[in-house]
């Protein structure tokens, strides 16, 4: 294995000696050892919490070995001076590395320097009290085998429940820039408040109600102001999977001519529109006492992992959610206004009630007033849109996989494109399957007709017959108001996400280039998925730093530490690599002209190529059903059904590693023989290879501690597959012919005439080796993605005047 490790500070050696003392490891008894084996043996003892007496500790101290021969108990009794090699040897073994497996006992340095673990130093000399204090700082800001700090994995032992008793003016407690586990989970705060918002989304003439659950430390009842971790999540209160099926869109319908229009940007902008709100509700009466508690929440496991730090975690589910009022909108505007209704409570400018019905308000008493936001998906999205607001309050997001602008997420150049894996979902699928409110049957017998009403409202708003951009989606475009955004960002997106798809992170990146906030982004190989239980990458310690820094204003240098981009290599597992951009604009593009059946460096005159977009029934009905089969043989270079259905064309092998960074762009001069049509391209990696597979591998199901006597993640790791595999899709990228000046816009497409179309791909961070050859697969329907409508569409594709623009660092 790998480490990579991004959030560690380096440290004078007094500021070190000032921390090891806070944290207990420097004490009366260190300060007075006369040598550095005697120190070594001391902090030996601190750190093994399970030895209660002298005699159990050496022991325990047996089952190590200092050298290939002597074991640690036997080695520390001879009183020989510490060295790199006997703390280094002993330290994998603290640390959870495997004798004959991760490294030679023989050589632990070596082993040191191949996992890419720190080392104080290597020289063959004897070490001081002063190098043995030095060291073993470094030691407990080490990740483990498991995927965690030694500091970490001490603590989930026990070995800061002597703390939870500090004076309150002692906490939060920090060790190395970060906030430690001195709050005891086990007496945490449960309480549920309710939040006025500035909305009424189900029109009763009242202002909707938001239930927000909140776990916090006891210590904040005693004075301790915390910060707030804040998940906005419409799954929060749970969810109705048979509802969203029921509503779900037949995607095997033709694709329809579109009648052209002169539509300009300015006559379906979204104008927010100022609605008189009912009267806010009277206060009867205050309090800070919550009448109303909740047992496990659904939560995220990052926010698990800070509660023993000394932030709370709020969880609220919005609008149209169980024991919240209105009805669910799907990114509209009153859902934004929802979520940061939340933010403004934590922050003491907006009213909240103990119940929903005796107006008792209550504050957040126990907030410092700092609030993040974290979480994946629908999560990261309403973190994204809260911060374009630029709500006071709103230190930091998190944001994970989210979405920037939901016809990025629902369509594509005037197509109608699903998520991958999810044909006919839409904004009206989610938003049925998110309004929890159903399955509460009196109360959602009061709302149904009104909320049915809104449903037939947003179909017809949301235009799945043109899947043109409108003022549906416009009003769901957060990216128009990134100006507004006040919060420093983090952005994690994965590279082969095709449900939340790359351009979302990628635009909005862009969009913060020259805004004065702090931004982070943190590119996977992953699909839609979480990364704070990798083992390669101190993930979690990274956001302990940056929220440290952000919410409780430790100068940590956590803007400084941390890398502006962070990549994973697609190529070499555990590898990460840091940058200072993603996607530059001014990066040089290759081009590579169209050719045939290959890319080629220069223009030559080939004239032009057809497919057709029809399969014979039996072909289409296959592939509808499993569309795995679809995209292999799409992409295969031998004979398949679909061979006839597409363009495949491929670059010469390249003669040395080449990385591809940010989003390719397609011109095409195209001509369809009716007057409608689409098309589909994806860039590939051909060339035989072990290459990841497509999930993360669980090391261990339970292998992750969060905290002592607490909760547990799975650990996980990218690993590479059993078996090579001849191509990898890169990225990929749709448009309707009819739009190909704007997607408001439709153009007319006369049969058999010849148009320029130009598509970017979706941007993407990607390393292809020498030997491998670039290829680009040109063709119309996408069965994981486009309607699927076997229509009689023959494609010619002229040569001579299409290519492809690569961007390669």
């Amino acid at each position: 294995m790998k480490n990579n490790q991004f959030a560690r500070q380096e440290v004078p050696l007094q500021t070190a000696i000032t921390e090891l003392q806070r944290i207990h490891f420097y004490d009366e008894t260190i300060d007075h050892a006369s040598n550095g084996v005697f120190a070594y043996r001391l902090l030996l003892r601190k750190a093994f919490l399970d030895a209660k007496t002298g005699s159990s500790f050496d022991g325990k101290l047996t089952n190590y070995l200092a050298t290939t021969s002597l074991n640690l108990a036997a080695w520390l009794d001879t009183e020989q001076p510490v060295t790199a090699a006997i703390f280094y040897r002993v330290a994998l073994q603290l640390t959870g590395f495997l004798a004959d497996v991760d490294y030679d006992l023989a050589d632990p340095l070596a082993a040191m320097a191949k996992i890419q673990l720190p080392v104080h130093h290597s020289a063959d000399t004897a070490w001081t009290k002063d190098d043995v204090l030095a060291a073993w700082y470094l030691l407990l800001t080490t990740h483990t085998k498991n995927g965690q700090t030694y500091l970490d994995q001490l603590a989930t032992q026990g070995y800061f429940a002597n703390f939870y008793d500090l004076p309150i003016a002692d906490k939060p407690l920090f060790f190395n820039g970060k906030a430690q586990p001195v709050f005891d989970q086990n007496t945490l705060l449960r309480e549920v408040v309710y939040v006025e918002s500035d909305v009424d989304s189900d029109h009763d003439g009242h202002r909707d109600l938001l239930k927000a659950e909140i776990i916090r430390p006891l210590d904040s009842n005693a004075g301790l102001k915390v910060p707030a971790l804040y998940t906005a999540s419409p799954y929060n209160q749970g969810i109705n999977d048979e509802a969203g099926d029921a509503q779900t869109h037949n995607v095997n319908v033709p694709l329809t001519e579109k009648q052209p229009t002169d539509t300009s940007y300015e006559t379906i902008a979204y104008q927010d529109e100022a609605i008189a709100l009912p009267a806010a509700r009277t206060i009867t009466n205050t309090t800070t006492i919550a009448e109303e508690t909740f047992g496990r929440e659904q939560s995220y496991t990052l926010n698990d992992y800070f509660l023993a730090r000394g932030f709370a975690a709020v969880y609220a589910a919005g609008i149209g959610t169980v024991d919240s009022d209105g009805v669910q909108t799907c990114g509209s505007v009153e859902q934004t206004k929802a979520t940061t209704a939340i933010i403004e409570w934590l922050n003491g400018d907006r009213v909240a009630f103990t119940n929903r019905t005796d107006n008792v308000a209550i504050t957040a008493w126990w907030c410092n007033g700092s609030i993040a936001m974290t979480g994946r998906s629908y999560l990261g999205t309403l973190a994204t849109a809260a911060a374009t607001t630029g709500v006071a309050g709103l230190k930091t997001i998190i944001s994970e996989a989210a979405i920037s602008s939901w016809y990025d997420y629902y369509r594509d150049n005037g197509l109608v494109v699903a998520p991958d894996g999810f044909p006919g979902e839409d904004a009206d699928v989610l938003a049925v399957e998110t309004f929890s409110r159903m399955m509460k049957p009196a109360d959602y017998h009061t709302i149904k007709p009104f909320f049915d009403e809104q449903m037939t409202l947003m179909q017809s708003a949301m235009d799945r017959t043109t899947g043109n951009y409108n003022t549906f989606w416009d009003e769901r475009n957060y990216r128009k108001n990134i100006k507004n955004i006040k919060a420093d960002i983090v952005m994690i997106h994965g590279l082969n996400d095709w449900n939340v798809k790359p351009r979302n992170v990628e635009r909005l990146w862009a969009g913060l280039r020259d805004l004065p906030v702090a931004k982070k982004i943190i590119l996977h190989q992953g699909q839609h998925i979480y990364i704070n239980a990798f083992r390669s990458l101190d993930y979690t310690d990274m956001m302990n730093l940056w929220l440290s820094h952000e919410l409780y204003g430790l100068d940590n240098g956590a803007k400084e530490l941390l890398p502006n981009v962070l990549v994973q290599d697609n190529v070499t597992p555990e590898t990460w690599n840091a940058y200072e951009d993603w996607s530059e604009p001014t990066l040089t593009k290759q081009r590579f002209h169209f050719a045939d059946d290959a890319l080629s460096n220069v223009a030559v005159n080939h004239g032009a190529k057809s497919f057709s977009d029809q399969l014979p029934q039996t072909d289409f009905d296959r592939y509808v059903k499993n569309t795995s089969i679809w995209e292999n043989d799409l992409l295969t270079t031998t004979k398949t059904p679909l061979t006839g259905n597409r363009l495949l064309m491929r670059s010469a092998q390249l003669t040395d590693d080449q990385t591809i960074d940010g989003k390719p762009v397609v011109h095409v001069s195209v001509a369809v023989n009716q007057p409608l049509g689409m098309l589909s391209f994806q860039l590939v990696d051909y060339g035989d290879a072990k290459r990841f597979n497509v999930t993360p591998t669980t090391i261990a199901a339970h292998g992750l501690d969060l905290g002592f006597h607490w909760r547990e993640d799975a650990l996980r790791e990218f690993t590479l597959a059993s078996k090579t595999t001849p191509f990898k899709m890169i990225t990929k990228g749709h448009i309707n012919l009819q739009n190909r000046e704007h997607p408001w816009k439709n153009d007319p497409v006369k049969p058999n005439q010849f148009y320029d179309v130009t598509v970017e791909l979706q941007p993407t961070f990607h390393h292809l080796l020498a030997g491998h050859q670039l290829g680009l697969v040109v063709y119309a329907t996408d069965f994981g993605m486009t309607v699927r409508g076997n229509q009689d569409l023959q494609y010619s594709i002229a040569l001579d005047d299409s290519f492809v623009d690569v961007p390669f660092r």
